[in-house]
């Protein structure tokens, strides 16, 4: 039973920050060159998955960890609220359209937890719906494993309240950060309590296993997805594709 009270949110003492910096540069680069290979092979692909609070660091490791990926190779989507269209289907719907292709790598920010995350913690939903829809979640990832050969990898990026509030406060003195404020944000810190229990339940019930990021260091935080990203893609057998081949 994994509990995020009982997980640092912080870095090892040990570990220098401009060691680990460069060591980020060259696992970035390392995924770019898989990601190539994969691209060109059209075998398999991957799925990045990257949940946390508001200020863990989404958007800094899709630019810190995935910015030596050929664009043509790589997408990003960002989860917001359901618009009228996906409103109408099954909460997995607008997931099934986005999963991504053979060759590619796909970056949910966010992604379909949301839909037992937010609205478990507003009691959108009652809780038989939570338990249909991790059963559902649990389906979808083990389709796209066994069924299409894409490796899902699902990183919560787990920050403390601490660095959380210096974050959101960021957005608000620094000018150059003011675009991301969101007064919402704010709102949904209240709730911090009842996000961790609905995040270990995520955590615990999947399938498809977590990493468990620690978050209040960003060059830790981009170390820490940037390796597991690269182990994983070093499994697969990629092969660039020949003349021969064909």
């Amino acid at each position: 039973m994994i509990r995020l009270s009982e997980i640092k949110t912080d870095a090892p003492k040990k570990l220098k920050k401009d060691d680990i910096k460069k060591e980020v540069k060259k696992l970035a680069k390392r995924i770019g060159e898989l990601q190539h290979i994969m691209y060109a092979q059209k075998k398999f692909s991957v799925l990045v998955v990257l949940q946390g609070m508001d200020g863990s660091g989404k958007d800094g490791v899709v630019k810190n960890v995935f910015g030596d990926c050929n664009p043509s190779g790589i997408d990003t989507f960002a989860f917001k609220k359901p618009n009228e269209e996906e409103f109408a289907h099954d909460f997995l719907w607008r997931c099934h359209k986005i999963a991504p292709r053979k060759g590619n790598l796909m970056v949910f920010v966010r992604s379909h937890y949301e839909d037992i995350l937010i609205q478990r913690v507003h009691k959108w939903i009652d809780e038989d719906r939570v338990v249909k829809r991790m059963k559902a979640i649990n389906a979808f990832e083990t389709l796209l494993q066994d069924d299409n050969d894409t490796t899902v990898l699902k990183f919560y990026l787990h920050i403390s309240q601490e660095r959380q509030l210096e974050k959101l406060q960021e957005r608000i003195d620094i000018p150059e950060k003011q675009w991301k404020h969101n007064e919402a944000d704010w709102e949904e810190r209240k709730l911090w309590p009842q996000y961790m229990e609905c995040y270990e339940y995520a955590i615990n019930e999947a399938v498809v296993p977590w990493h468990i990021v620690p978050a209040d260091q960003r060059w830790y935080r981009n170390y820490m997805v940037a390796k597991a990203v690269v182990e994983a893609m070093e499994k697969l057998p990629l092969v660039l594709p020949t003349l021969a081949a064909k």
